[in-house]
């Protein structure tokens, strides 16, 4: 399933009014790139055509809303957090596709370093087996069996 983009400038990530950046974000890849052939094109091409389309670009697109992040870099954003008697359960209302840890194979593309992709899955696995661990100890402790016997009364 393809998701529609929108071009938007992005203020967040901006150097000057955020064009290149919302350009970056459009075409999955990495701002830095845009920003140099953009100032490669200003110097070698031509500079007042460049210019006048940057500030034609800076009055026409929208800024980015809040909160909207390109598909590459979402995030989870809307987090429910359920407590209960020794025991924390959290339910992510996104999507799958949000979990999803995107790797750049391209030095130019968008994305997590294999590295960093790395260190984030293992921490989500690390965090993911310490919930495990604090439920078990809840189970596995006299509390839960003296609370499921009042809760059978």
């Amino acid at each position: 399933m393809r998701h529609s983009r929108t071009l938007y400038r992005d203020t967040e990530h901006a150097r000057i009014a955020g064009v290149c950046a919302g350009i970056a974000n459009y075409f999955g890849i990495e701002r830095w790139l845009v920003r140099i052939l953009a100032v490669t094109g200003f110097f070698l091409l031509a500079g007042p055509f460049m210019l006048v389309a940057y500030v034609a670009g800076w009055f026409i697109l929208d800024k980015k809303p809040q909160g909207h992040e390109p598909v590459a870099t979402k995030k989870v954003s809307n987090v429910f957090q359920h407590t209960g008697k020794g025991w924390r359960n959290v339910i992510s209302s996104d999507s799958d596709d949000s979990q999803k840890v995107s790797v750049k194979t391209k030095v130019w593309q968008a994305g997590e370093p294999p590295k960093q992709a790395f260190h984030d899955i293992s921490k989500r696995f690390t965090e993911a087996e310490n919930r495990l661990r604090s439920m078990e100890r809840y189970v596995t402790s006299r509390e839960f069996q003296l609370n499921r016997e009042i809760s059978k009364l």
